[in-house]
């Protein structure tokens, strides 16, 4: 009893000792709810209706599709690419789910050969498709390659999904047709028909600076409007570059030391302990050697006419004699220095046959091929000595020619021009002369080459080019580099915008960087920058340099935009023009007092236009370009009778109608409801998905998982 007194007496203290244990508890589990929320952010990429996208699975595919896609691709790109396709899958595996789609092992078989049936490893001696040698191929790949048996499976994925949403389209597309009212319908849009006259008060004939919209007004329009002004989070800055660019004195540099390349230079030998005279550019015999050493392109050994050399040669240096030079001129980036080495008068083009016999290791080598070089020159000088005996004899040997496609138009290559063809064969068909044959070894294999003919010569010359690329010398890096410093100290605690006008640089805003996105105008792929600015310790009005290709870029973070409506400044280059609009048409309404087309064109010095046979299908009123609401009108109207004053798009109109044109009846609608259907089909192309992504539940946490 003493116990339970004791227990009676000190209650509310027990119940205060519960109270806080029951909190806390609580407490734990709320924190480790928000731990494990956090987690999952971490460890999911996405959640679409319901399926969870795994941060594992996703990277594992965003870089096989950044190998497949090639260097030029970035991890970004790559990552967008797999997003659409994962979120193309899940919201239509919710339909297939929903419907009890399936593809069952017949319907997968199908689809497998109808995608690999032009596969050679999958064909049999036949040529056609063999199932066999394509289950041998996956149960190979599953038993020596984790990797790429998981690959196959990603590929059969995407290959029943493929057919899934074929099915499903289908099926949609099924359901949507063309009625026979609706054909009438469609009929009478387009074949009802009204001639009009009209006068119209542009909007742009009030000034826009007389009419002041205000902040408040932009706001009211954006809370009226909220669905078309529904923005994610973004980002805005303010950017100053700062490019390593070659000054006027590096180009300078670059032309002189081009100039002193054309003469003879004396160099103190060493070894000789005598002057040596070094040949320059203008007397060297050996162009080849002098060009590669002292280039930043090889030289080109090859004859062109004058019609491909570009226009600084061929008004230059074309029509002058071997040995001549020219430069140094700016091409392209470069600073170039060009000599004229040697001259021919060559066919501009020619037609020729060939058969091609590869050999072990060369291009055109196949797994039939066997005979090793020497085997292969002997064969191909054997056929040489049957076709010089007897050319008729070409097409007997032609089943010897590697070329399938010249073969089927009987070894012949059509007329092709100079350097359409690799050098030796080149050579041959354009330095002999119609009707000679001969053997040439290329990297496909040896040719027996018969000239069949050659069009009229002309000159061709050989020209010898040093070029520089023109860049900026290290004095000049040296000094980017310190404005680009001087600078990002001086925003540091001034105004961006003042400091750049003080020092005449050019500020670049961009508006509306999403947390995903990667390029920046001007600055191209600038990831980096798009991380910064999302970066929680980052301020508005903070200032970081950046190194960027070719330069740097001081950066400075203007705005934070959370996500949900657009801001007002953001938004008043859209809303702007559409409010001044709405307040022109109400000022021109209040003015106006005429009630006919003559009293208002009078008033308002206009003139009275006319336009006819105007329909709905396409309401395009001529001198006054599309406006559906004023044909719209026009077709409210009676014959004879006038409207009111009306806003349209592009001003204010008052339409008098002169001639109504009746569609006339047809016996049967078909065809045009036919037509109807067909529209509701292709629409099914392609608004579907984007409907049904709409519907969808998605939580995108990409930006928590993927960095």
């Amino acid at each position: 009893m003493a116990v339970l007194n004791k227990i009676r007496q000190r209650s509310l203290f027990l119940i205060l000792i519960i109270a806080l244990a029951l909190f806390s508890f609580v407490l734990s589990g709320l924190f480790q709810n928000g731990d494990a929320l956090a987690n999952k952010s971490q460890s999911v990429v996405a959640t679409i209706n319901g399926k969870e996208i795994s941060r594992e699975d996703f990277l594992r595919k965003v870089e096989f599709a950044q190998r497949q896609m090639g260097q030029g691709v970035t991890n970004t790109q790559a990552m967008n690419t797999v997003w659409n396709q994962e979120l193309r899958q899940a919201v239509m595996e919710s339909q297939y789910n929903s419907l009890g789609f399936t593809v069952e092992r017949d319907q997968m078989r199908n689809l497998l050969k109808t995608n690999l049936a032009g596969s050679p490893e999958f064909q049999n001696e036949a040529g056609l498709f063999d199932e066999n040698k394509l289950n041998e191929y996956i149960a190979t790949l599953k038993a020596t390659s984790a990797e790429g048996y998981q690959q196959w499976v990603d590929y059969e994925q995407s290959i029943a999904a493929a057919g899934m949403q074929q099915d499903y389209i289908n099926m949609v597309k099924a359901g949507v047709t063309g009625t026979l009212a609706e054909g009438k319908v469609e009929h009478g849009l387009e074949n009802n028909k009204v001639d009009i006259k009209y006068v119209q008060i542009p909007f742009n004939a009030i000034a826009d600076s007389t009419v002041a919209v205000s902040k408040s007004e932009i706001s009211s329009y954006i809370k009226d409007h909220k669905k078309e002004f529904q923005v994610e989070a973004s980002r805005d800055i303010n950017y100053v570059e700062f490019r390593e660019v070659a000054s006027l004195e590096d180009e300078k540099e670059i032309s002189t030391s081009l100039t002193n390349m054309l003469n003879n230079s004396v160099v103190y030998n060493d070894l000789t302990k005598t002057n040596d005279t070094i040949l320059g550019f203008a007397q060297v015999q050996d162009v080849e050697t002098f060009v590669n050493s002292n280039s930043d392109i090889k030289y080109d050994n090859r004859f062109v006419f004058k019609s491909a050399l570009p226009k600084n040669l061929a008004d230059n240096l074309y029509n002058k004699s071997v040995g001549s030079t020219f430069g140094p001129y700016k091409d392209n980036g470069f600073f170039k220095l060009s000599k004229l080495v040697e001259e021919k008068f060559l066919p501009d083009s020619a037609k020729a046959r060939h058969i091609l016999i590869p050999f072990l290791g060369s291009r055109a080598a196949t797994v039939e091929t066997v005979q090793t070089q020497v085997e292969a020159k002997k064969t191909a000088d054997s056929i040489m000595a049957v076709i010089k005996g007897n050319p008729s004899k070409f097409a007997d040997v032609l089943s010897l020619s590697a070329d399938k496609v010249s073969n089927e138009n009987d070894g012949v290559l059509d007329w092709f021009t100079y350097n359409a063809m690799v050098p030796e064969f080149r050579d041959y068909a354009f330095e002999n002369r119609k009707g000679d044959i001969g053997v040439v070894k290329t990297d496909f294999g040896f040719h027996v080459i018969e000239i069949l003919d050659q069009t009229a010569t002309e000159r061709a010359v050989k020209i010898a080019t040093i070029a520089r690329e023109i860049e900026p010398s290290d004095a000049t890096i040296d000094k980017v580099f310190r404005d680009a410093s001087k600078f990002e100290i001086a925003v540091a605690d001034k105004d961006f915008q003042a400091v750049s006008k003080e020092n005449n640089y050019s500020v670049r805003p961009v508006k509306g960087i999403e947390i995903l996105q990667e390029n920046i105008p001007g600055l191209s792929n600038q990831r980096q920058i798009v991380r910064w600015t999302f970066d929680e310790e980052t301020k508005v009005g903070d200032v970081k340099r950046f190194n960027i290709s070719g330069g740097y870029a001081i950066v400075q973070l203007t705005n934070k935009n959370e996500a949900g409506l657009m801001s007002t400044d953001n938004a008043s280059a859209i809303v702007v023009p559409k409010i001044r609009k709405e307040k022109k048409a109400a000022l021109i309404i209040d003015r106006v007092k005429a009630t006919t087309l003559d009293a208002l064109a009078s008033e308002e010095n206009q003139t009275v236009k006319t336009a006819s046979s105007i329909n709905m299908k396409n309401p395009t009123i001529s001198g006054a370009g599309r406006e559906p609401i004023i044909v719209g009108a026009a077709f409210g109207l009676k014959e004879g009778e006038t409207s009111k004053l009306v806003v349209g798009e592009n001003g204010v109109y008052m339409v008098e109608v002169t001639k109504v044109s009746a569609a006339t009846e047809l016996d049967n609608y078909q065809a045009f409801a036919n037509r109807v259907g067909q529209q509701k089909a292709n629409a099914v192309n392609t608004k579907l998905y984007e409907a049904l992504k709409d519907a969808s539940e998605i939580e995108d946490n990409r930006a928590e998982s993927v960095q």
